[in-house]
This record gives structure tokens, sequence and C-alpha cells, in this order.
């Protein structure tokens, strides 16, 4: 079989982007739950798996231009997938599916957590706006703040 090591390649791609699709599931739930300390844990070991997808990508892309030199052909899955026996033509084009798909889930859920992350910056740098108010604003008078406070010890009471 001529595609042995280009669909080997993508088949430790599919393994790679299965973890890698784990890890950006518990992020998250880490990013939904603002558990900060979850969310830093998991940092390192996203990083490593995209570099190692990053690295089989890189493999695979080599091999298939190699394989196309050997055929003869244009260095692209159609004419690769035309040259080849039947069976193995439809393999690899099985196998190329199988990683365009888990690609395309794997950027779906980087782009949802990217998402995630800014919408978390926008309402912290609102708290912070809020809080920068508030301390730059005139502190009210004595009554006022009496009057709160009575009020709810009144609602505590009734309650």
């Amino acid at each position: 079989m001529k595609t042995r090591e280009l669909t080997q390649t993508w088949n430790d791609w599919l393994s790679a982007s299965e973890k890698l699709t784990r890890l950006l599931h518990e992020q998250t739930v880490a990013l939904t739950l603002r558990d900060l300390p979850r969310f830093e844990k998991l940092q390192p070991e996203l990083s490593k798996h995209q570099a190692i997808l990053v690295d089989l990508d890189k493999r695979a892309v080599t091999r298939a231009k190699e394989l196309a030199e050997d055929l003869g052909c244009e260095p692209n899955l159609r004419s690769l997938v035309r040259v080849l026996e039947k069976t193995e033509g439809q393999l690899v084009q099985q196998t190329a599916n199988k990683v365009t798909m888990a690609a395309r889930q794997v950027e779906h859920l980087i782009s949802k957590n990217k998402k995630l992350i800014e919408n978390e910056l926008v309402y912290i740098n609102g708290t912070l706006t809020l809080i920068a108010k508030c301390a730059q604003s005139e502190p009210k008078p004595k009554k006022y703040a009496r009057a709160a406070v009575n009020t709810a010890i009144l609602v505590d009471q009734a309650a």
C-alpha cells in the first residue's frame, strides 16, 4: 500500500485532535464556571497538544508531497485519489474527510472559547469601570446611608 505512511500520519493526527477536543471542552467548562485555577492548569496541555497537531500536519503535508512526486501527479488530494487504485483512493479520501471534519471541530471550539474569554474580559472591564466610577463619586450624606440600613433591617425582619 503506497499511502500507508500518509494514512498513519492522518490517524495519528485524528488521535491527537481527539485529545485536544477533550481539553477544549474542559476549557469551555472552566470558562463557563469562571474557574481560573482550572483554566490556568489546562493552558500548558492545550499548548502542547496544539503543537503536536501542527507537527503532525507538517509531516502529513510532506508525506503527501512525496507521494505525489512518486506517483507523478500534482500535490493535491484530488490528483492523488485519481491516480491511486480505487480502494486505496477511497481509503485516502475517507481519512482526509475525517481529518477535515476534526479540524473544523477543533477550529470551532477554539473560536468559541476565544469568544468566551473576550466576553469575560468585557464583563471584567465593565465591572472595574463601575467600581472606578463609584470610587470617584462623592460620598452620600449620612442620613441617606442610615435610611438604607434601617430599610434593610425592616425588610430582613419582615422576611
